[in-house]
Order: C-alpha cells, then sequence, then structure tokens
C-alpha cells in the first residue's frame, strides 16, 4: 500500500529526512515512530500530497504521488496533528462539506455521512456545533472526515494527542476496528498504546531510519541487557557500591522512597544468582528479586540515544 524509496526533503541547507525507506503492505497497522524534529510529520505531508520531496519518490496503491496526486489522495484519509475543523459548523454539516469536497455523489452523501457518523459514535451529537464537543468528540470527527469516501489507506498524525485516558482507549478501540478495511500509519508519542495497535513498527530519528520490525521483535532484540527490580534491607550506600562491584552489573539506581533498587546488567549477562548470595552473605535482608520487561519506550530510547551519540 505504501512503498517509500529513498526519500529526502531538505529546507535550505537543512535536511528535514534523508533516504527514508520503508514499506507498508495492505491491512497493515503500522506505527511510525521518532522524537520531534525527527521527520515523521514531514514524511506524512509528501505521503500525503501537501508537500513535494527533494529526491526520492513515494507510492501509495501503485500510484507515484507526484506523478499522480489526485489518484493519490482520493486512497488516502488524513488526520493531521491539528485537526482542520470548522468550528462553527455542526458536526453534520462539517462532515456533509467533506463528503462534497472529496466528490462523494450528492445522493450518496448522506448515507456517508451516517456511516462514518456511526462508526465513529457520533450519531447522538451529530447536530452539535463542533467548537461546543469536548476534546475527544473533536478528535473523533477528525477521523470521521478523514474516513469519508472509505479510503484504503488512514494516515494518522498524533490521534489521540491531549486526550485522556478513557478517550484515548475509546479512539484505540476506533482504531484497531478499522483494521480489516484499511491500512492505517500512525505517529503517537504515546508507545504503550502503539504496541497495542501496531502489528509494526517505523524508527525514524534525525531524519533517518533507525529500525524497522515488531513491537515483539524489536524488544526481544534490543542490545541494552536485561533490568533487574531488587529489593532488599541494608544501609543504601554500602547496597549500592556492592551492587556495582558486581560482574556483568552495567548501571544501578534507589527508589529513594522505599528498599528498591534497578540494576542494568551488561547484555548477554546474568547476574541474579551472584547478587543474591552477595546480598545474603553480607547478612542483608533479601526481599525480592526480579526481572523488569523491556518495552518498546526502553528500545525507542536506547534507539535514539545511540543515534544522538554517534551523530555527536
Amino acid at each position: 500500500m505504501i512503498s517509500v524509496q529513498n526519500l529526502s526533503k531538505s529546507y535550505g541547507a537543512i535536511n528535514a529526512i534523508h533516504d527514508v525507506s520503508f514499506e507498508v503492505a495492505k491491512g497493515e497497522i503500522v506505527g511510525f515512530l521518532g522524537p520531534n524534529g525527527a521527520g515523521k510529520t514531514t514524511t506524512m505531508k509528501i505521503l500525503t500530497g501537501y508537500m513535494p520531496p527533494s529526491a526520492g519518490k513515494a507510492e501509495i496503491d501503485g500510484f507515484e504521488v507526484l506523478e499522480h496526486p489526485i489518484e493519490v489522495k482520493r486512497r488516502i484519509g488524513y488526520l493531521p496533528e491539528s485537526v482542520p475543523l470548522y468550528q462553527s459548523m455542526t458536526v453534520e454539516r462539517f462532515l456533509g462539506f467533506v463528503a462534497e469536497a472529496k466528490q462523494v455523489a450528492g445522493r450518496e452523501r448522506s448515507k456517508e455521512v451516517d456511516r462514518v457518523a456511526e462508526t465513529c459514535g457520533l450519531r447522538h451529537v451529530r447536530k452539535r456545533i463542533i467548537s461546543h464537543l469536548s476534546k475527544g468528540y473533536r478528535q473523533r470527527v477528525g477521523l470521521a472526515q478523514a474516513l469519508i469516501n472509505n479510503p484504503p489507506l488512514l494516515v494518522l498524525d498524533e490521534p489521540t494527542i491531549g486526550l485522556d485516558p478513557a478517550q484515548i482507549v475509546e479512539i484505540r478501540n476506533m482504531i484497531l476496528g478499522l483494521r480489516e478495511s484499511h491500512t492505517v500509519l500512525l505517529s503517537s508519542h504515546i508507545l504503550p498504546e502503539v504496541s497495542q495497535m501496531c502489528e509494526r513498527v517505523v524508527i525514524i530519528n534525525k531524519g533517518r531510519i533507525v529500525a524497522t520490525d515488531t513491537p515483539g521483535n524489536l524488544m526481544a532484540d534490543t542490545q541494552q541487557g536485561s533490568r533487574l527490580r531488587l529489593e532488599v534491607k541494608g544501609p543504601p550506600d554500602e547496597v549500592f557500591q556492592a551492587l556495582e562491584r558486581i560482574s556483568g552489573v552495567a548501571a544501578v539506581s534507589k527508589n529513594r522512597e522505599t528498599d528498591a533498587y534497578e540494576v542494568r546488567l551488561q547484555p548477554g549477562n546474568d547476574s541474579r544468582a551472584a547478587i543474591a548470595k552477595d546480598m545474603v552473605n553480607r547478612g542483608w535482608d533479601l526481599l525480592g528479586l526480579e526481572r523488569v520487561a523491556v518495552s518498546l519506550e526502553d528500545v525507542f530510547m536506547q534507539l535514539v540515544t545511540e543515534e544522538n551519540g554517534e551523530a555527536a
């Protein structure tokens, strides 16, 4: 559905993205991740035809973005980070306007508005003025306008930004419900949400792709080493120093309010037995020792930190 090949975009001497390549298959939900200024929004604007690339090419459903801009736009529903809503319109009137702009046939517009309003849970607010809606419902209206004319590809830039936890769950479930009939490329800073929604992630940093894989594979393959949570009663400074001296330990941190320590191990090391033995031999009460699961956020931070370190 999406094929990006050696895409670059420059603003004078500044390279927003450089030599970006990735693909998204039909029916996938793919997360597009990166820190602020990494090039996510620039890439999305190129894919949706809002701006041209400086080099490289992008295809949507087999149509090159620059050569066939109208065909590309017909196949994309776009939800930008700042939702483009006419605040003085009612929900129903706005969706009707979008249907007209997307050239939905006159006799079909009402049915199309009914369909997207039902899909996005807007039926009971469709007569209300958009400016009177909560942030969560305005986000639903933004998603509904992207669904008008049933495009096969949805490009969603921060679809849950600014929402409370309950609203985030609602939007997440809504997006998951679209996977049978749509391909979805979404950008988000809420990494736990990405790991629950996306089958695959593409991570970009400083304008370059640094990783592409499933969240599970990235978490399994990360080289940051295991992390342990240790709870032990003993003099904090002595415990801290003892842990740092144990072979295979890369770093130690302590929770200031409890007797818990977090121990990061060097890649390929399992120092749990040595830690337990050392703590007991010193006469300290060992209350707990367990692995801490690596999260997508851990992987993301490691990849971004490594890239920034190499650049420096």
